[in-house]
C-alpha cells in the first residue's frame, strides 16, 4: 500500500487497517470489535453478545482501557522501549510523570479486580485483550514492579498472558 492510498484508506495515515471485501476499517479498537462480533461463533465470544448486562461491561472496560490506561503506559513504554530502539536515550521526566498517572489508574484496576477474575466479569473478554500490547512490553522493563506489586492486578495479567493465543502472538512480538 503506497503512502497516498494509506491516507485515502485511514485518513490519519496510521496504521492498523483492516480491508475485509467492501469495508475498510482503522483504530485498532474498532478493528477488534469487528472481528471479535464477525468470528464470535469460532471461539471465544470476546463481546458477550448474548448477555447485554455482559456486553455493556466489556463496553465500559474498552473505553476505561483506550481513554485511561492507554494515555498513562503509552508514554512510558514508549519512552523505555521505543525510544532506545532508535539509539536515543529515554526522556526519564516524561515517564515518572507518567508513571503516577498509570499508578492511580493501577489503583482503579486492582479494586475493580478484586472483584472479578476479568475486567468486564468472570469472563475473559475484549476489554481484557486490548489490554495486551502496551502491557507486554511493559512487563519486559523495570516498571514490571507496577503491575507486580498490585496482587489482582498481577493475577489478572497472568491470566491473560498466560492464555494459548496470547503466548503464541508474544512469540512473534520482537523489538530487534
Amino acid at each position: 500500500m503506497n503512502w497516498y492510498l494509506l491516507i485515502w484508506v485511514k485518513p490519519f495515515g496510521q496504521i492498523p487497517v483492516l480491508e475485509d471485501d467492501d469495508l475498510t476499517l482503522f483504530e485498532s479498537r474498532a478493528i477488534t470489535s469487528y472481528v471479535s462480533y464477525k468470528y464470535k461463533d469460532q471461539g471465544t465470544d470476546l463481546l458477550r453478545i448474548g448477555n447485554v448486562k455482559e456486553t455493556a461491561l466489556v463496553g465500559v472496560w474498552i473505553e476505561v482501557e483506550s481513554q485511561q490506561y492507554n494515555p498513562a503506559i503509552l508514554p512510558i513504554v514508549y519512552q523505555l522501549v521505543i525510544v532506545p530502539m532508535y539509539g536515543q536515550s529515554p526522556d526519564l521526566a516524561i515517564v515518572e510523570a507518567h508513571v503516577e498517572k498509570f499508578n492511580k489508574v493501577l489503583d482503579v484496576y486492582e479494586a475493580r479486580l478484586g472483584h472479578s477474575k476479568y475486567l468486564a466479569g468472570d469472563f475473559f473478554s475484549l476489554a481484557d485483550l486490548n489490554h495486551f500490547p502496551f502491557t507486554y512490553y511493559l512487563m519486559k522493563t523495570q516498571y514490571a514492579s507496577l503491575i507486580n506489586s498490585r496482587p489482582h492486578v498481577k493475577a489478572w495479567w497472568e491470566a491473560v498472558s498466560s492464555r494459548p493465543a496470547f503466548k503464541k502472538v508474544a512469540e512473534n512480538m520482537t523489538l530487534a
